[in-house]
């Protein structure tokens, strides 16, 4: 378990997700799918990711880029519930 209230503790893990990028208290990924129809496959794939975790980023899409943003809004900062879906987002990515 990651202490995401510990600044180098989290540091360290967002390491390991190198395609993403903190911004605040919010991790953000945007990927580039070779068409719109992909970028919406790869949309349900997340979502039904992130239901059965129980946790849904903000998504958007533009045309073949779709951007997903990770934070815990009821505690209003980043937790090990955002690592663990930004590590399954880019899991499914890798998936096409």
């Amino acid at each position: 378990m990651v202490d995401t209230s510990n600044e180098t503790t989290l540091e360290a893990a967002l390491n390991r997700l190198p395609a993403w990028r903190r911004e605040g208290q919010t991790i953000t990924r945007s990927v580039t799918v070779p068409s719109f129809t992909d970028a919406i496959d790869l949309v349900v794939r997340v979502a039904r990711a992130a239901e059965e975790a129980n946790h849904h980023p903000d998504i958007d899409i533009r045309y073949t880029t779709v951007t997903f943003t990770l934070t815990s809004h009821d505690v209003g900062r980043l937790t090990e519930r955002d690592l663990r879906l930004a590590a399954r987002i880019d899991v499914l990515v890798e998936q096409g």
